[in-house]
């Protein structure tokens, strides 16, 4: 009896020891697909599932991913799911014990079965299916599985989860394709109620084309055109006590049209920061400046996905106003000089820049001078002495291309 409690408790421990999945990684595993960085694609012949299998699985750190369908192929047979860490790799998530999937093609849920439910819409070209656990689930032998389409909760189910589970992507037709996002972002509203507290949310005073997700900005805009920008400024400008903030490129979408900088507080919403007049920014898809106009000049090496790019300013020692009080001192200062906020126009790009640059040098003589720097991974790259808009420099974030997300600190100096 002693020996089959040994044994016994011997297979708890093992079992505990696999959920505790931060010192549980595996290698990866895929068949009939090629992986791409984050991309996978179907290489079978449309009778052969194809299926990945991560090589971590799903804990309370990290407990939801995501795939953006990116081709629908032949028949769209696109399955995202969890399963057991020795999964056949040529069945679908979801068509064998202790796994479950939601299946783009046909929007049932699989649970343990090659026989479907109905469950849930169903996801095409550029749509983003995730799956995840309820954090108060773990440490429970049945779990909560939930799924999303385009961030929105689709459906839950409730299954055994004696062992980790790892996230899954099965294809079954030909030119399927998806980008992979193992560390996406996704709030329950239990998770909002816990985190109203470190929300970042009210960080923002303007955001267009971009949701916000506690630090995670996210373009959601066409990014077909240059007059797709889109936008993020913060709600307060930098000042003495307040001066540098930081973004990570989380993911570098299509094409990493993403610029960390500072701008005007009326500035044109579907501009990239550095575009128009009255800001400045640092560009990670050519490394270039921009200064108040469309065309850049080489300033410092290119950016890519896990980068860290920052921006500041060195304030002269005269400078008494401290702007990261509060924006009302702002607005009484300029009351006092009888000045009033122009109009804000939706430019396109390079239009009307020889008046902006005009208007740019009749405002030089009344206002101070700050000398604003970027860095890259905490390393500066460079300086630029500007000219302080009425009103202050506030943080300002564009991005423009499909997929892109950063994670901002605005504070990353404090405490």
């Amino acid at each position: 009896m002693d020996d089959i409690n040994h044994h016994y408790l011997k297979w708890r421990r093992r079992i505990r020891d696999l959920r505790e999945v931060r010192a549980v990684r595996f290698r990866e595993r895929f068949r009939r697909m090629m992986k791409d960085g984050d991309l996978l694609r179907y290489q079978g012949n449309s009778d052969e599932v194809g299926c990945f299998v991560s090589g971590v699985a799903l804990s309370k750190g990290n407990r939801y991913f995501e795939v953006t369908i990116r081709d629908t192929g032949v028949r769209g047979m696109i399955a995202v799911g969890l399963v057991p860490l020795h999964y056949k790799l040529d069945h679908q998530p979801g068509w064998l014990p202790r796994s479950v999937a939601y299946h783009a093609d046909d929007g049932q849920l699989y649970n343990g079965q090659s026989v479907g439910q109905q469950f849930g819409p169903k996801c095409n070209r550029g749509d983003r299916m995730g799956c995840g656990i309820y954090r108060d689930t773990f440490d429970e032998g049945q779990i909560t599985v939930f799924f999303t389409k385009n961030g929105k909760e689709v459906g839950k189910v409730d299954m055994a989860a004696p062992g980790a589970l790892f996230p899954a992507v099965g294809m079954l037709s030909v030119g399927e394709e998806v980008q992979l996002d193992l560390q996406a972002e996704w709030l329950t509203e239990e998770d909002e109620g816990l985190m109203m507290v470190d929300s970042h949310e009210d960080d923002w005073a303007r955001l267009h084309d971009v949701r916000v997700t506690g630090n995670l900005l996210e373009y959601v805009g066409k990014g077909k055109s240059i007059s797709d920008v889109g936008l993020a400024q913060a709600r307060r400008p930098l000042g003495t006590r307040c001066h540098y903030y930081e973004l990570e490129i989380a993911s570098e979408g299509d094409n990493c049209y993403i610029a960390v900088g500072l701008a005007r507080r009326d500035y044109p919403k579907n501009r990239h920061p550095g575009w128009s007049r009255g800001s400045i920014a640092y560009h990670a898809d050519d490394g270039k400046m921009f200064h108040g106009h469309g065309v850049g000049e080489p300033f410092g090496p290119r950016c890519f996905e896990g980068d860290v790019m920052g921006c500041g300013i060195m304030f002269p020692r005269d400078y008494s106003l401290d702007s990261g009080d509060d924006m009302e001192e702002w607005e009484e200062l300029e009351a006092s000089r009888g000045r009033q906020c122009p109009v804000v126009q939706n430019e396109l790009y390079m239009n009307n820049e020889e008046d902006e640059d005009k208007q740019e040098a009749d405002d030089a003589e009344d206002r101070k001078k700050v000398t604003v720097f970027f860095t890259r991974n905490g390393v500066v790259v460079g300086r630029r002495e500007v000219v302080l808009p009425a009103g202050g420099f506030y943080p300002t974030v564009g991005m423009m291309s499909s997929g892109e997300r950063v994670r901002v600190d605005l504070h990353p100096l404090s405490g």
